[in-house]
């Protein structure tokens, strides 16, 4: 069996020849020459648009990178651990780029950011990955585990269900929603309270899900886990190799992230976007840009399941752990507690996808014309935070 993997694996393995660079791998690390490119800018006091664009796509190489340093660590650490590896810093470069920006202050952006995650995940990738999977040729339908993936959409469902309950709290009891130019750190003590408490519960059902997901039903969400198909999906490096890279993805991630939230203000006024738009739409987008293209790209090899399964669990870690987590944080840092309360786009916007995605994978397949109709409430409601 080693002899036969270790031939499948070797063209995955990193170089960063042209010839690499080109691959669906790795495609990411054309990006590179962003991130010294944003630094330069920052510390020459470039234009705001410019800095804020190249740390953008500075993110997305690095992201990528620690994406592929956790998958590695985790192929060397048994499907346990290595399971808990993967749904712990799946999402890590959006919840540092949200750190960053909640220790600004920019609350508002970093709401946005979750909910434009939870749609993004949902309408945009499964979209794309089911309008790409269904085009193949001769490929009439793609099936999917149906329960499985239901059991996630119903944990998403009741997740975001959490999270707007602050909101509707204070729409009738407290001070209405906020709009979309307003910048509120100031809430009542109550919501704030009801926020803290809800984010509790939150990280107490992802603890659960977790030992749900990787131990007592983990036949249920790890259907190819084993054998060959684990060895084609890792790169053969060593756990030192893996750590050290995971560290360095980890500061680069970090620099970026600070240079990208420390342009929003002035990007947003010089390049006519509200930073509602650019938190919920390009933020969102930036910080799970390699991860989303994982899942189009074993789409279209008709692995559905595992396409699926990021599409819907990036969604529920959203909601269940990095949102709650965040609420957590901002009573220790920044200016002030976080509560959950979205505004009322954001608030439509969830339950709609969360609906369709419950809809969409109720029937346990798809074809491409499901992908184009999620593909295009994602442009409807993005041209919606545009013009709001």
């Amino acid at each position: 069996m080693e002899g036969q993997g270790a031939p499948r694996s070797a063209p995955e393995r990193p170089s960063l020849s042209p010839r690499f660079l080109l691959t669906p791998h790795g495609w990411p690390y054309l990006l590179i020459p962003f991130i010294p490119a944003a630094i330069a800018l920052e510390l020459a006091h470039a234009a705001a648009g410019l800095i804020f664009f190249s740390a953008a796509l500075g993110v997305i190489p690095t992201a990528a990178l620690m994406g592929r340093a956790t998958e590695e660590v985790a192929a060397k650490s048994g499907p346990g651990i290595g399971g808990f590896l993967n749904v712990t810093f799946g999402n890590a470069p959006e919840l540092i780029i949200a750190l960053f920006a909640l220790n600004a202050g920019l609350h508002e952006v970093v709401k946005a950011s979750i909910i434009g995650s939870i749609l993004g995940n949902i309408l945009l990738v499964m979209g794309a990955a089911m309008l790409f999977g269904g085009l193949v040729p001769g490929r009439k339908v793609q099936r999917f585990d149906r329960t499985a993936a239901t059991v996630q959409a119903l944990m998403l469902f009741l997740a975001v269900a959490a999270l707007v309950m602050p909101a509707i709290f204070e729409l009738v009891e407290g001070q209405g929603l906020p709009g979309i130019d307003q910048e509120r750190v100031e809430f009542d003590d109550t919501v704030e309270d009801l926020s803290l408490a809800v984010a509790i519960v939150l990280v107490a059902c992802y603890a659960a899900g977790l030992v749900f997901s990787l131990k007592t039903h983990r036949s249920l969400f790890n259907p190819h886990s084993d054998g060959d198909e684990a060895q084609d999906d890792t790169w053969g490096w060593s756990v030192r190799t893996s750590v050290i890279a995971l560290a360095g993805a980890g500061i680069a991630v970090g620099v970026m992230s600070e240079i990208l939230v420390g342009s929003i203000e002035a990007a947003s006024e010089a390049v006519g976007l509200s930073e509602f738009f650019i938190g919920v739409i390009v933020v969102a987008i930036v910080g799970n840009a390699a991860e989303h293209w994982v899942a189009v790209l074993v789409a279209v090899k008709d692995k559905m399941d595992l396409s699926v399964n990021i599409a819907i669990g990036s969604s529920a870690q959203i909601a269940l752990f990095v949102a709650p987590v965040l609420v957590l944080l901002s009573f220790l840092i920044g200016p002030g507690p976080m509560p959950l309360v979205f505004n009322g786009f954001e608030i439509a916007a969830a339950m709609l996808a969360i609906l369709v995605a419950y809809v969409v994978t109720s029937e346990g397949e798809s074809t491409w014309f499901e992908g184009i109709q999620l593909l295009a409430l994602y442009v409807i409601l993005g041209l919606t935070f545009y013009f709001a």
